[in-house]
């Protein structure tokens, strides 16, 4: 059965892109970016490999959107926190992620979110599974995106916590001034070290879906073993065909890659469920046996294939134009 599940995967699940495909360089980049995926990182490769096809091919501008989103409602993105390491939580929505790392000194959340759920899944996430949401004291922004950004103004006024974010994603912010936008605090650096307690996370800016998009390293453990967790911080072409934008994007995945490589990262997070398949690894958590393998360390191989399979499909959609 494991074997037919993999043919399956490996006959449907890649994306294809007859178009870009004619042309031999972008050919080579998507052969590079399949064989990075493997069968890890399928959904990664058919959503942002698809991309790069629509990034070259002609399209109608998009009409903007007016007026303010409508709510979902609560049951088609509403999950329950869990715990996945010692330090670390899941506290976000089914297809959208927050992570709550917790120190000796208060928490540092990676995301926080739409405006509309962060009450549900990061307040009271956290007070669910024991921790006080007045010990936010940082709130890591990966990039400047309703879906990421939204609830920080929230968590800012309320408990005092800091917002960091690269200093692009807050002049984006200031331009378009929505209603959730929270007040300019933080601004990353990038290689900075961010320390509370007995943890430090480390910072680093990766441009491209946003200009300032952050991704990270955070360390994490399992039961006394150490491990190293890394978040890529923006993963779709969000923009039309703009070369200066996909160079920026495939030269800060060559060098995150390298990061990971180097720091020898072995667990994945993103924020995105589909991406790094967190929807299949939080239920294995609950049949976990004591001590066995761990869903969410995959080994830095893996994590590095991850931001690879980013930066080839990045390299088809400049080949592409």
């Amino acid at each position: 059965m494991r074997r037919l599940a993999t043919a399956t995967v490996l006959a449907l699940g890649f994306a294809t892109v007859p178009l870009l495909s004619q042309l031999p360089d972008v050919q080579r980049h998507l052969d590079a970016a399949r064989e990075a995926a493997g069968n890890d990182h399928v959904l990664l490769f058919d959503r942002i490999c698809a991309e790069a096809e629509r990034i070259a091919a002609p399209r109608p501008p998009r009409t903007a959107r007016r007026g303010p989103r409508p709510t979902p409602p609560r049951e088609s993105w509403y999950a329950e926190p869990v715990q996945v390491f010692d330090n670390l939580y899941y506290v976000g929505m089914t297809d959208y992620s927050a992570w709550a790392v917790t120190t000796s000194d208060g928490i540092i959340l990676i995301d926080a979110i739409f405006d509309y759920s962060v009450e549900d899944e990061v307040i009271d996430g956290l007070t669910t599974m024991g921790f006080d949401p007045a010990d936010i004291k940082y709130v890591v922004v990966s990039h400047a995106h309703l879906d990421h950004a939204g609830g920080a103004k929230l968590l800012q006024e309320r408990y005092g916590s800091q917002v960091v974010m690269g200093a692009a994603d807050w002049d984006l912010l200031d331009e378009r001034n929505p209603a959730w936008k929270p007040k300019r605090d933080i601004v990353a650096t990038d290689g900075q070290r961010l320390s509370l307690g007995d943890t430090t996370v480390t910072l680093y800016l990766t441009p491209g879906h946003t200009e300032g998009t952050i991704s990270t390293l955070v360390p994490v453990r399992d039961g006394g073993r150490s491990h190293l967790a890394a978040a890529w911080g923006g993963t779709a072409f969000n923009f039309g065909p703009d070369r200066e934008r996909l160079q920026m994007y495939t030269d800060s995945a060559e060098r995150f890659r390298d990061i990971v490589e180097e720091a020898g990262a072995d667990v994945l997070i993103a924020n995105h469920t589909n991406f790094d398949g967190s929807k299949t690894k939080i239920p294995a958590l609950a049949t976990r046996q004591p001590g066995g393998p761990h869903p969410y360390v995959v080994g830095t191989d893996t994590v590095a294939r991850y931001v690879t399979v980013a930066h080839e499909c990045a390299q088809a959609a400049l080949a592409g134009l």
